[in-house]
């Protein structure tokens, strides 16, 4: 099997929030970028990035530049496909930004072509260890709605059958500690004490604050808080775990493979959380997962 071509286009997503029905900003679209590798044998792989930003359009031209150098390829020599694309960018691009993102979507196109062909799905390539796991709940209740928004956003998940979710801190303003701490408490009173529930700050924090504020919600039960602080302090981010007895999760924000080498010898978060786009696919998703 070769492949013989490719198709990236910029495709724009609206951010309504169809778990509870509650989106932060109704109609809001975020761009992101789909390829479409084609094959001789008329298996097709997608795959997807996004920066979410002005940059989209860059983002679009280094997949198109990468894909063509997997031309002629053998889509199931996935590793030595990467190390192509990367001694094609004569290494200058670092372990992470615009190439890692751009990787991402060609590596993930190159598993999707690999489950085609073996007709099997991915939870079994990655080695079929378990064949059920939990999800939770992400991006319903974020921190621009009201306290009262998030209250019936959170129930409504409850009565969807969602026993994990995921609330926001780092609150719109200057909000002082009390009133961060207030958005935590009042997501708990309406899920009860039985739901597991997480909080993403999304680095609005200094270490400081976060010590503080995470000592202030210990009570609520929290089942992680995360990525409090700048994802490559990780000096910081060690500081803030050391002192908590709440798990800090951290690492979405973390690009490539070697920035999580150093946050994992750091000890900066109990939790490693690995985001697909920006550790730049399944082939380095799972390498950072054996390292974690």
């Amino acid at each position: 099997m070769k492949i013989t071509g490719y198709e990236a286009v910029t495709l724009h997503v609206t951010e309504d929030d169809p778990l509870a029905n509650m989106p932060e900003e109704a109609g809001r679209k975020r761009p992101i970028v789909a390829l479409r590798l084609r094959t001789d044998q008329g298996i097709e792989g997608i795959g997807v990035t996004l920066y979410g930003g002005r940059m989209t359009g860059s983002l679009r031209t280094a997949v198109e530049e990468l894909a063509a150098l997997t031309v002629g390829e053998d889509p199931m020599r996935i590793e030595r496909i990467v190390a192509k694309l990367r001694q094609g960018t004569g290494d200058a691009c670092g372990p992470g930004g615009i190439f890692t993102l751009a990787l991402s979507a060609i590596d993930v196109a190159l598993w999707d072509i690999k489950g085609k062909l073996l007709e099997q799905p991915l939870w079994k390539l990655l080695g079929g260890h378990r064949d059920r796991v939990a999800t939770y709940a992400s991006g319903s209740l974020r921190r621009g709605l009201t306290h009262d928004q998030a209250q019936r956003a959170a129930r409504t998940l409850v009565q969807k059958g969602f026993r994990e979710m995921k609330t926001q801190m780092g609150l719109p303003g200057n909000p002082t500690p009390a009133e961060e701490v207030r958005r935590v408490r009042v997501v708990r009173e309406a899920i009860g004490p039985d739901i597991k529930l997480m909080c993403d700050i999304n680095q609005r924090w200094r270490p400081e604050q976060a010590i503080d504020i995470g000592n202030r919600v210990e009570d609520v039960g929290l089942f992680w808080l995360e990525d409090v602080t700048t994802a490559d302090d990780f000096a910081g981010l060690a500081r803030v775990t050391a002192a908590l007895k709440t798990p800090v999760a951290g690492g979405e924000y973390v690009w490539g493979i070697v920035p999580f080498r150093h946050m994992i010898e750091a000890h900066s978060v109990d939790i490693v959380m690995i985001d697909l786009a920006r550790v730049g696919g399944v082939t380095q998703w799972m390498k950072v997962a054996g390292m974690a």
